[in-house]
């Protein structure tokens, strides 16, 4: 992230080299456009759940213009992490594995799946949740020091004094954003519940759906511990439930059969295990 404009210079000036990254573009995009929109959407989408009113023009817009906000949001993360590998000359060296295994990229992805699929409102959450912590970490860093720089004290030496609410915003970000990223993680979980419940009920495209984001979590389980975390939870709290002595046996055997189905498709799908095989043979050959 670029650092802000310097405190000697002048305000407009401040502004118009802030104005001119992409950092500030990301942030009017995300906080006019999704942000705020996606708040938009939740309010809406409550209002037509109490109505049964799921499908209206303002919340089909809505829902789209969230979506589409969070998928060019994205975009710039990518292309900014994009450019730099090409500064750096290292470009043609991120394969296709590592570009798919990027989570910025994935995001993008699933932004783009969710704007062209059936409305699933809860979709709409992790991406609000990352928004929140995107902008109050570019408000601080970015927005505050440029809008309220330090002011330069007698001594050149001595650190500059925190602004009181680039500080509040800090400890926000920092007390919160484990128990917010956990909370992301349960809500991808129920999701994916949410979609395949639409598959077994052969609900329109919810196979295709299941099928993508199936990988998507799959690659989140890899790389999240978050993800890992609330599985764990998930795995635990069903335990209490089904080794309860009121619990059928066949309830049992339902969910030890699912639980070692999991276990399967997780050893199956574990891509790092077939590129260090692949890599081993090239060794050895």
């Amino acid at each position: 992230m670029a650092p802000p404009p310097s405190a000697s210079l002048p305000l407009q000036q401040r502004l118009i080299q802030l104005a001119q990254t992409l950092q500030f573009a990301w942030f009017i995009l995300t906080l006019n456009n999704r942000h705020l929109s996606l708040l938009f959407c939740i309010i809406r989408y409550g209002l037509s759940y109490i109505t049964f009113n799921y499908y209206s023009r303002w919340a089909t817009f809505s829902y789209r213009t969230a979506f589409i906000s969070a998928a060019v949001t994205y975009g710039i993360v990518v292309y900014k992490a994009f450019r730099a590998r090409a500064r750096a000359g290292k470009a043609n060296q991120a394969g296709l594995i590592s570009l798919i295994a990027d989570e910025n990229v994935q995001y993008l992805a699933m932004a783009l799946v969710w704007l062209f699929s059936k409305q699933y409102p809860l979709a709409m959450l992790p991406f609000g949740v990352y928004s929140v912590f995107h902008v109050a970490t570019y408000t601080r860093t970015n927005l505050i020091p440029t809008l309220q720089p330090a002011p330069a004290g007698t001594d050149p030496k001595a650190a500059p004094k925190p602004n009181a609410m680039a500080d509040t915003i800090g400890k926000f970000v920092k007390e919160y954003y484990d128990t917010s990223m956990g909370l992301v993680a349960l809500l991808e979980i129920i999701l994916w519940a949410r979609i395949f419940l639409s598959a077994i009920a052969f609900q329109s495209g919810s196979w295709i759906l299941i099928v993508i984001y199936t990988a998507f979590l799959r690659s989140r389980f890899a790389q999240s511990a978050f993800v890992q975390g609330q599985f764990r939870q998930v795995e635990a709290r069903i335990d209490s439930l089904v080794g309860a002595q009121s619990t059928p046996p066949a309830a049992r055997q339902v969910w030890e059969a699912v639980k070692g189905g999991a276990r399967t498709f997780h050893d199956a799908t574990d891509v790092g295990k077939y590129v260090a095989g692949a890599q081993a043979q090239k060794k050895t050959s």
